[in-house]
């Protein structure tokens, strides 16, 4: 990634139409998965999606996400 990360309510959009695009079920993806399709975006992602799980925007297993989690949409 190069340049200026983008704000976190840009990065918290992106990581919410990720999962609707690309998704099983367009509420699900694997962490392993969004981190693909988030890596040219930005950093960060598993610190992100902490946050967004304390918002309950979002739910995996446990504290953070692992590489083999699912992260699904609330």
């Amino acid at each position: 990634m190069v340049g200026k990360e983008p704000p976190e309510e840009e990065k918290i959009k992106t990581v919410i139409d990720m999962i609707k695009e690309h998704g099983e079920d367009g509420k699900s993806i694997g962490y392993k998965e969004l981190q693909n399709l988030c890596a040219e975006k930005f950093e960060g992602l598993r610190l992100l999606l902490k946050k967004m799980k304390s918002k309950d925007i979002v739910d995996y297993e446990g504290m953070i996400p692992g590489f083999s989690a699912v992260i699904t949409l609330t």
